[in-house]
């Protein structure tokens, strides 16, 4: 069974390999840099709506690293 990264480790990847983030995706991963899991809340919003709207305005995201981790966190989604 393989176990899932903390999503705070995963905003933090994010952060050091797109380098000038989308304006739209910024305070969704700010938020995810506070998660852990997706059963966590950031205020009212879950972990999974946060994520959802991160790869919602991450579409200009592209390369390698982008493919990993959306895909990543799409299996989180799951």
């Amino acid at each position: 069974m393989k176990t899932n990264r903390p999503i705070n480790e995963i905003a933090r990847e994010i952060g050091s390999t797109w380098t000038k983030p989308y304006f739209g995706a910024v305070p969704y991963l700010n938020a995810m840099r506070t998660l852990t899991t997706i059963e966590d809340y950031y205020g009212l919003d879950t972990a999974d709506s946060i994520i959802r709207y991160f790869l919602g305005n991450a579409r200009t995201w592209r390369g390698e690293d982008a493919r990993r981790i959306k895909k990543e966190l799409n299996e989180l989604l799951k």
